[in-house]
């Protein structure tokens, strides 16, 4: 891959937390700043795929989890310019190089370029795992019905922290030191920007009733695409820029 997606993973996606340890328990803070989610665009259905599950981006294009395939498309156009098929149920990430896909109970590492499955992990909620994202060196795994976020050794699949939220969450990603995740319980969406060392809520940026969130990533910029579920969509979000950037 370019340099733009490799850049983009050591230096966009940089987690800064606590090292003191390994579990955090979501903790009242001072209250989160509220806003409406500003969505700039929508992509899909894409054709063969019913829901769409993980979402990473290389750097250039955005990746799909539908099921059976993952679908890249081109965020200018909306264009799909690679399919691949694999099992892909859950969360997707992109570490620079390869692919990581949540398949069941464990997570593939693919070769974007052929496809190929070249190592698998145990996925650490054995099948209960929802999102998926990649940063310094480790894979961060959301769970959904647990309500946690795991920090993961991409090469065996060990649990090194572990951050407890108060809602499910679906999509987590990390942007400019920031940890983001979705979550989805009933007809409510949102994405949260939380503490990675408490699991405060620092920002909630509310999705309209009904338009749920199944998958997130940055683009490293200003953008923040949000799997749709069943609505088969992916949907671009503004990341709202914080005071004094």
């Amino acid at each position: 891959m370019g340099s733009t997606a490799s850049a983009m993973t050591r230096n966009e996606r940089n987690p800064t937390m606590s090292s003191s340890s390994n579990s955090s328990t979501l903790q009242s803070t001072s209250p989160a700043r509220t806003a409406p989610a500003e969505i700039v665009r929508e992509y899909g259905p894409f054709d063969g795929a019913e829901r769409i599950h993980g979402v990473t981006h290389d750097g250039q294009r955005v990746w799909a989890a539908t099921g059976e395939r993952l679908v890249a498309f081109d965020p200018a156009s909306g264009e799909t310019t690679r399919t691949l098929a694999c099992a892909a149920d859950a969360g997707t990430a992109f570490d620079g190089k390869h692919l990581y896909q949540i398949a069941e109970a464990r997570i593939d590492k693919i070769d974007p370029a052929t496809g190929q499955v070249l190592a698998s992990i145990p996925a650490p909620g054995e099948g209960r795992d929802s999102g998926l994202t990649w940063a310094e060196g480790s894979l961060w795994v959301g769970q959904y019905l647990d309500r946690k976020i795991h920090q993961i050794d991409p090469a065996t699949g060990k649990i090194l922290r572990t951050i407890e939220s108060n809602r499910h969450v679906t999509g987590v990603t990390w942007v400019d030191g920031d940890l983001w995740h979705g979550t989805w319980e009933g007809d409510e969406s949102e994405l949260r920007r939380i503490d990675p060392a408490s699991g405060g809520v620092l920002e909630r940026l509310e999705m309209p009733a009904g338009t749920g969130v199944s998958g997130l990533e940055s683009d490293g910029a200003g953008l923040l695409y949000c799997g749709g579920g069943a609505s088969g969509k992916v949907r671009a979000v503004r990341r709202p820029r914080r005071a004094g950037t």
